[in-house]
């Protein structure tokens, strides 16, 4: 059963603004502190500002709670950091849709995740490669990419592997039901039956 949440489809609006310093994009952060659905991103000049649309707020916090529902039926201690801003000073900002710090909190989260209705989900990584983000998830039109830092950059991979027993395939397939109780209680069936087994 899919969602009937992106019919038509949602559009989060996205103003891209070039050539810009560090201390202009500190300026229009500060614009813009008290604006809950405002995401902000730097890199390299570059400031995105993101306002998202509700549908997309829907599936971020639908997301947040399947993945925090693995984290607890495992037994998997975190601290969420949701959209908390993570900042190389002068070189990038991010703000991702939700984030965790497996075990305790630290100055970079684990795992960040990223909804995206509009462009450049892979195009992001550099700036998440920056910051030095372990491993960040893109949910885009209907389907989870996953990417894992290495060395040389973001790896593109098919299972994580900070929780390599997240089924990836079930939480999308989760993410698009219509019923989010049963999206849950369906998550959550197939993590009990693996640990029951």
């Amino acid at each position: 059963m899919t969602s009937q949440l992106l019919n038509p489809p949602a559009q989060d609006q996205r103003i891209v603004k070039h050539n810009s310093t560090w201390q202009q994009f500190k300026l229009i952060q500060q614009g813009f502190d008290d604006s809950p659905g405002i995401r902000l991103f730097y890199y390299k000049g570059t400031v995105e500002i993101l306002a998202v649309s509700p549908e997309h707020e829907i599936f971020k916090t639908l997301i947040g709670h399947l993945i925090e529902t693995f984290l607890v039926e495992r037994g998997i201690e975190f601290t969420p950091t949701g959209s908390m801003t993570t900042e190389r000073e002068g070189e990038a900002s991010a703000q991702p849709d939700e984030s965790y710090c497996l075990g305790e909190l630290k100055s970079i989260p684990d795992l960040s995740v990223e909804v995206v209705f509009t462009s450049g989900g892979a195009s992001k990584l550099e700036r998440y490669r920056v910051l030095g983000v372990p491993e960040v998830w893109f949910w885009e039109d209907g389907l989870f990419t996953l990417y894992h830092l290495r060395s040389e950059g973001y790896e593109r991979i098919v299972r994580s592997e900070l929780l390599p027993e997240i089924d990836i395939n079930l939480l999308g397939r989760c993410v698009l039901m219509s019923s989010r109780v049963e999206a849950i209680r369906t998550f959550r069936r197939a993590i009990d039956l693996v640990i029951n087994n």
